[in-house]
């Protein structure tokens, strides 16, 4: 009897095999609505690496910080890519993402956060070799800065995330990952688990990450699905959100939309799978507060997000009023990169999806658009490499120059950002944390 990883690894073996044989046989793998069917092919400034080549488009409203993010970028050697044996089939470059484990894989210290309500959500905090760009406080130089990693809205974290915190970590980062309520193995110790866009656990454990590093600045990323949870907390949290930049990897700008357009089914099914094995063990906690019977027979992500969060059709648009990732973007404070591809499948075209206005008149939104990638992949040379993770951390490192040099030329101490003087210690009980 095989077990229920078995037979998820067995699905998606099966899906690419008959995938694969449909593509031999004369199918299209393309994503309808490619960069070059779309209008916003000569949107942005097109990124020259130093060899001249272009290949990305990077679309933000012109400011200081946009040219100095500009000249960054174009001396960057990473978004030149590499090459793709599947450049026209980003489906099965998905499919790879979801099954191959990161090589090597990190080693993790877990540490459990008690939010007020009683629940609990999970650090996961990267251990390992530190790399030579690594400074302690004891060093006399300025602390290592902390990056959250944030994954999609499943809880599911692919081993080509984990691979960007392990990168970071060789770049002298201090990574930790963010589990939400009942995912990734993180205990359910209420019959509520954390909405698409609510904010409030992560603010918690952004709060409680401020305080074990107070001097520290503190940075996030997000990946796919997971970026919704990260926008709607910038934009709730307006300038008190104590981060210096934040980036997002083939974010989900338009939620409702995303949910209730088709998916890849190669895509959803094993997520929906990974959360049905999840919730399934707390079937009883949760018989108090939803349908089991109608979770757990959800066929698609629309309706187990329904069956969690809505219970009927008709408080389905209210849901959406208030976990919209965009719902406050104009309160947005810090610098948000948002790497995306046009040939994403999970996202859709780029006419629909991409909220093209909102890069071109928010000083803080800068979208780094490239014609193929997929859907978080953005394949480098080297197995298991991603570009699109080295242009995040360059991305860093150029806002964290940026932040200096302006404090430099005006005078004025940057709190909350590289070198600048320590910010208030938030309020936090400590008591409230504590490893299982």
């Amino acid at each position: 009897m095989l077990s229920p990883e078995g037979l998820m690894a067995v699905a998606a073996v099966v899906t690419f095999l008959g995938l694969l044989a449909w593509h031999l046989l004369g199918g299209s793998l393309e994503v309808p609505g490619g960069l070059e069917d779309e209008e916003e092919e000569e949107e942005g400034t097109p990124i020259l690496t130093e060899d001249g080549v272009g290949c990305c488009r990077l679309l933000c409203k012109p400011s200081a910080l946009a040219q100095h993010l500009e000249r960054s970028l174009g001396r960057s050697a990473v978004l030149r890519g590499g090459p793709w044996p599947w450049p026209r089939w980003p489906r099965l470059r998905l499919l790879q993402q979801l099954l191959l484990p990161p090589q090597p894989a990190p080693a993790l210290v877990r540490e459990h956060l008690q939010v007020p309500d009683g629940g609990l959500v999970a650090l996961d905090w990267l251990v390992g070799p530190r790399g030579a760009g690594s400074r302690r406080r004891g060093s006399g130089g300025p602390p290592s800065p902390v990056l959250l990693l944030i994954p999609n809205a499943a809880g599911k974290v692919p081993g080509g995330f984990l691979q960007l915190g392990r990168r970071a970590l060789e770049l002298g980062y201090v990574p930790v990952v963010f589990n939400r309520r009942g995912h990734n193995g993180c205990p359910l110790a209420t019959p509520r688990l954390q909405a698409f866009g609510d904010p409030g656990d992560l603010r918690e454990a952004v709060a409680y990450v401020r305080c074990r590093h107070p001097a520290a600045p503190l940075l996030a990323v997000s990946e796919g699905s997971g970026s919704g949870l990260l926008l709607a907390y910038l934009g709730e949290s307006g300038s008190s959100s104590r981060l210096a930049a934040a980036a997002c990897l083939s974010p989900v700008f338009r939620a409702r939309d995303w949910f209730e357009a088709p998916l890849p089914r190669l895509y959803e099914w094993p997520l929906l799978l990974h959360l049905k094995q999840g919730l399934s063990r707390y079937a009883g906690a949760l018989a108090e507060a939803v349908d089991v019977a109608k979770l757990l027979g959800s066929r698609s992500l629309r309706e187990l997000e329904e069956a969690l969060f809505c219970g009927t059709q008709s408080r389905w648009e209210a849901y959406w009023e208030r976990n919209e990732p965009l719902r406050d973007a104009d309160e947005v404070a810090v610098p948000v990169l948002c790497v995306c591809s046009a040939d994403d499948p999970v996202r859709g075209p780029p006419a629909r999806t991409l909220p093209v206005g909102l890069f071109r008149s928010s000083p803080y939104f800068f979208l780094l658009l490239t014609p193929r990638g997929g859907h978080c992949g953005f394949p480098q040379r080297g197995s298991g490499r991603c570009w699109g993770h080295e242009a995040v951390l360059e991305y860093f490192g150029a806002i964290g120059e940026f932040l200096r040099a302006e404090e430099r030329r005006t005078g004025v101490p940057q709190p909350r950002r590289w070198g600048g003087p320590l910010p208030e210690p938030p309020a936090f009980t400590w008591q409230r944390s504590y490893t299982r």
